[in-house]
């Protein structure tokens, strides 16, 4: 079996209790206070035990704090999927939008959110739905316009 990871030496057990204490990130704590039972003396196993996971988390643990220190046990928000609309595809839906439909050819006057959709779709095989599109739009400066509405009669 592999050697541990060893920790840094600037902490003890006494100072990460105290970090832990102070922190407001709940996770942290959590981390912090299973990296002071290896200070202590303690096992890695009792450590994850400890913190409520495996040894290989632990371990994770151990080199995030060697390197970052205690702020490298906050844990941070997910990436999230990429964004299926790179620069190129923006451009072109910028040129688009700028342009606007042609009557003759699109059959209509302004562009709807589901036409540009599909003009994604057919010209560039991309599929993006009609929110993700109005969000990218938004971001690129565009603003819903809708007609006011009229009573019938």
């Amino acid at each position: 079996m592999a050697a541990p990871v060893p920790l840094r030496l600037d902490f003890d057990a006494a100072a990460l209790r105290a970090l832990a204490k102070r922190s407001h990130d709940p996770d942290q704590t959590r981390r912090l206070l299973a990296l002071s039972a290896i200070y202590a003396g303690g096992s890695r196993s009792e450590a994850a035990a400890l913190g409520g996971v495996g040894l290989q988390t632990v371990r994770d643990w151990v080199l995030a704090f060697n390197a970052d220190g205690p702020e490298g046990l906050i844990g941070g928000k997910a990436p999230g999927a990429r964004s299926r609309l790179n620069a190129d595809l923006r451009a072109a839906l910028k040129a688009l939008v700028e342009q606007g439909p042609m009557p003759a050819a699109h059959g209509m006057v302004r562009w709807r959110l589901v036409d540009l959709a599909q003009i994604l779709f057919q010209d560039h095989d991309v599929s993006v739905s009609e929110q993700t599109l109005s969000r990218v739009l938004r971001s690129m400066g565009y603003r819903k316009l809708s007609a006011r509405p009229r009573h019938h009669a």
